[in-house]
């Protein structure tokens, strides 16, 4: 029952949009008083035994890499890249934007940059060429979402890290997935704007494109056959992507100055600042948890309910599409994954398939009013209206929804490479 209890209260708090670090730190009080005999030094023991752990490497390392990309000029390199591609078909600016967000989202790992980085170039091209200006806001804020499942993705590696899975077949499980979305994105873009205008095929642009974005659009493909063939880890993937992103824009391009490393390292130490706290108090509250058996007690809690994979996961989706209304995908899943996760392996899912469908819920929570981070970095990021950029995206998440509803109920779409 307190652990029922303790499940109920995270809930109330969310719903109380209070700040994460309220959250956490209250949940570690109601956890080491009930369970831990209110010994401050064991929660202090917790988060130093949590933090020593390599696969946290991996989180910095991919954020001063994605940083340094997009302060460089990878993303008007590879957006010409797809400029090239798509010219002849109608349409094709549309579906550029649709393919430039998940080139760059399998790069920096991240939703509001890569809505940044892409937004910033194409959504003036896109009004200049007379796309419609709502389906135009829609494009640039969902495409961002690409950022989160597409990997490398900060939130799957935290999810690998919170429930002990391994970091590289949830990455190879979010390749599908996050394929299918920017795919039904992509066709809707073609579909709105069949009408518009068609170029012929520019070979000698296409191939200019190549030569200049073809370091950049490389970085994917090294990343993914390194992890996926076994030849590095996650966090080594990490470190070569930082190398790689250093190479590129130093010795390539020649467009990162060392002040502009200085500040790009300064950013990413101060996001870290705020991250890392959040991480290290929630991975100690899972250490007791687990020690004490709380998950189990939920999840016998739960299977002496429903029985029903299918009614659980569907009661899942609610309560994560609910969550991530009111709160972000990061603090969502160090939360709710170590609680959820036990009673999901119960009734026989496989914890690879409840990440994605995890991230993927939390990836609309991007687009979804009152806190959508998605919709708050557009409205400022292109001057426009919160309404309207709510608006603009319903759309999209609806194509996102069904996408969702698909992964959950056909697993080979998550574990077909895994299998």
């Amino acid at each position: 029952m307190a652990a029922v209890t303790l499940l109920v209260l995270v809930l109330v708090a969310l719903a109380l949009r209070q700040n994460i670090i309220v959250i956490l730190l209250g949940t570690a009080a109601y956890v080491h008083l009930v369970w831990g005999d209110g010994r401050l030094e064991y929660l202090a023991e917790d988060i130093w035994i949590s933090l020593d752990n390599t696969l946290l490497l991996a989180i910095p390392m991919f954020l001063l890499a994605g940083n340094i990309m997009t302060r460089g000029s990878i993303a008007q390199r590879l957006i010409d890249l797809a400029i090239s591609v798509t010219r002849p078909i109608p349409g094709g600016l549309a579906v550029a934007t649709i393919l430039s967000c998940a080139i760059f989202a399998a790069i920096s790992g991240s939703s509001p940059v890569t809505l940044l980085a892409v937004g910033t170039i194409l959504y003036p091209a896109l009004l200049a060429n007379g796309y419609d200006k709502r389906f135009s806001l829609g494009a640039l804020t969902s495409g961002g979402t690409l950022g989160i499942i597409i990997p490398p993705s900060i939130p799957l590696i935290l999810y690998g890290i919170v429930t002990e899975n391994s970091i590289a077949d949830l990455f190879v499980a979010g390749v599908i997935p996050g394929i299918m979305i920017a795919a039904v994105l992509g066709a809707y873009a073609y579909w709105v704007n069949r009408n518009m205008a068609s170029e012929a095929f520019d070979f000698s642009e296409f191939k200019r494109a190549v030569m200049r974005g073809g370091w950049s659009a490389m970085l994917p493909i090294i990343l993914l056959g390194g992890i996926y063939s076994g030849y590095f880890s996650p966090t080594e993937a990490a470190a070569v992507a930082l190398v790689y992103a250093l190479f590129v824009e130093i010795l390539i391009h020649r467009e990162l100055r060392l002040i502009d490393f200085y500040y790009t390292a300064v950013a990413t130490a101060k996001l870290l600042g705020m991250l890392f706290p959040i991480v290290a108090v929630a991975l100690s509250i899972k250490t007791i948890l687990t020690i004490e058996e709380i998950p189990d007690q939920l999840a016998l809690w739960i299977t002496s309910m429903t029985d029903s994979r299918f009614t659980f996961l569907l009661a899942v989706n609610v309560l994560l599409l609910i969550v991530g209304c009111f709160f972000d995908v990061i603090s969502a899943i160090l939360i709710l994954a170590p609680l959820l996760l036990i009673p999901a392996v119960a009734l026989g899912i496989d914890p690879i398939h409840f990440g994605i469908i995890m991230v993927i819920n939390l990836e609309i929570g991007f687009l979804t009013p009152p806190l959508g981070l998605n919709l708050i970095v557009a409205m400022t990021a292109f001057k426009e209206n919160f309404l309207e950029v709510c608006k603009a995206v319903l759309p999209f998440v609806g194509l996102i929804l069904a996408v969702l509803m698909v992964v959950t109920y056909v697993p080979q779409t998550a574990l077909f490479f895994l299998r």
